[in-house]
């Protein structure tokens, strides 16, 4: 049989029955009597035969087992079919009994039955789809072992696909190694993410629960965090973890092993063994995009900035670009304020003008400029397609798979072109306001092709700078800095 999803109870007075074929229909009209017919009693007559109220069970074919309930409504019967195996309430849409012969039709499965009332027995048959079988019901509820196998099976397994599309490779950041990367959960039923562990040669270096792992969850989907969402995996789309592991020592393990722990028809499942290999890659060391005092790290690596939870899907693949992207914007004596004067002015930024500089030797492959500048704080003067989104910009090739971008320069500050050679320090342009901006900054990258978007952000780091307190101050050496973080470059 199909599985059904809704009962309907519907009662046909005693009287109506099936005149031929699988599903029972009304007789067709007899001819008028030549005398006037009597007025119609206002009760339908009762059913005819014995009394077939209550529960019966049968099992078809030898092994679907169901529930039949026939209840009396006046003068007519309701009927409810439970194939238990399947879970389902099946509709019954007609029943007649007459002259102890039961008839119903189930018309959502194409099926019908017709059977002869024998005391605490129907033997009788059930067709579908045309084709005959003996059924028989007895009275009385179905056995307790048959409402045990008519339970909830549970699933064979967690029925969810895990997936790193981007192995990591160790960043240096605040004196600490740490490993960024993403889990790609794709659930074939709707299940709860309860849970992720992260060891490393079975020593554990990373649990995320409750609070802390719906901080790291999102649906990309929606745009929006757990604390939204829900820390659902839900079938109709991609959830993603966003990991930021934190090793106790430099050493840098081959393989990170995962145990995650779903909740499916209420039960928590467990996918013990999902490995992830580790690149065996220092991050590449490069000389700072910028000179000078005041620069704030906005947006900057951690696992909870803008940057790092944007997955862009161009060209048929989804990845972060923006990883490890920083958005450099300065600020003044009082560390707090990054401008002076009228604020719609890009010239009262303290940023405005700043020189870009080439963080290495390396050759030009993309140049944008013209992109009229925006009026901070308002809607870009242009419109924000893959051509303008990084406004004036430059991307060079520094060599071994890393390309880096520098973006939302001045209109017309550009000073290379594309195929030119440039050395570690020289100026590429002046921070500006153009592309997807709202004030003067420079936003610079580090990816693993020559493409603003369709990249992945790769770890890379800065020869020295020095950290304005009050977390991490001091100098820094061969490490990025982190999210919001204020440093000053040599």
């Amino acid at each position: 049989m199909k599985r059904a999803h809704h009962a309907f109870v519907l009662t046909l007075v005693g009287g109506l029955v099936a005149c031929g074929g699988a599903t029972p229909a009304p007789c067709p009209a007899s001819p008028p009597p030549a005398a006037p017919p009597p007025v119609a009693s206002a009760t339908p007559p009762a059913p005819e035969g014995p009394s077939i109220d209550g529960p019966w069970h049968g099992v078809l074919v030898g092994k679907l087992h169901l529930a039949l309930s026939l209840t009396r409504q006046g003068n007519a019967y309701a009927a409810v079919l439970d194939s238990l195996d399947q879970g389902a309430k099946l509709p019954v849409d007609h029943v007649a009994l007459e002259g102890g012969k039961l008839r119903f039709a189930i018309a959502a499965v194409d099926g019908s039955y017709e059977g002869t009332v024998e005391g605490d027995t129907i033997q009788g048959t059930w067709t579908q789809h045309g084709s005959a079988k003996a059924l028989e019901f007895d009275r009385g509820e179905p056995p307790a072992d048959w409402t045990k196998a008519s339970a909830p099976k549970p699933p064979l397994d967690a029925y969810v696909d895990v997936r790193v599309p981007e192995a990591p490779s160790p960043l240096r950041a605040d004196g600490k190694t740490v490993l960024v990367y993403e889990l790609h959960l794709t659930s074939y039923a709707p299940a709860e993410l309860v849970s992720v562990d992260v060891t490393a040669g079975g020593h554990p270096l990373a649990h995320l629960a409750g609070s802390e792992l719906a901080k790291a969850f999102a649906h990309p989907r929606l745009g929006s965090a757990a604390e939204e969402a829900g820390v659902n995996l839900a079938p109709d789309g991609l959830s993603v973890v966003y990991m930021w592991v934190t090793l106790d020592s430099t050493k840098v393990p081959a393989a990170l092993d995962h145990r995650i722990v779903v909740k499916q028809q209420g039960l928590e499942l467990t996918i013990p063994d999902v490995r992830v290999a580790v690149r065996d890659r220092a991050p590449r060391v490069f000389s700072p995009p910028l000179h000078g005092t005041g620069w704030m790290a906005s947006n900057g690596p951690s696992n909870k900035s803008h940057h790092r939870r944007v997955i862009l899907p161009l060209g048929g693949h989804a990845r972060v670009p923006q990883r490890f992207a920083i958005d450099w914007v300065r600020l003044g004596a009082d560390g707090k304020t990054t401008f002076t004067g009228d604020p719609s002015k890009n010239a009262s930024y303290l940023a405005y003008g700043g020189e870009a500089l080439a963080v290495g030797d390396g050759v030009v492959t993309e140049v944008k400029d013209g992109i009229q500048e925006n009026v901070p704080q308002e809607p870009p003067a242009v419109p924000i397609t893959l051509e303008t989104v990084a406004g004036n910009h430059v991307i060079v090739d520094l060599g071994g798979g890393y390309f880096g971008l520098w973006a939302h320069l001045q209109p017309g500050s550009v000073r290379v072109k594309v195929g030119d050679h440039v050395r570690r320090g020289q100026v590429l342009g002046l921070v500006g306001n153009s592309g997807n901006s709202t004030e003067p900054h420079l936003h610079f990258h580090v990816t693993d092709a020559s493409s603003c978007l369709a990249s992945e952000g790769i770890p890379y780091a800065f020869g020295s700078f020095e950290v304005r307190g009050p977390a991490n101050a001091g100098r820094h050496d061969r490490e990025l800095p982190t999210e919001d973080e204020v440093v000053s470059f040599p």
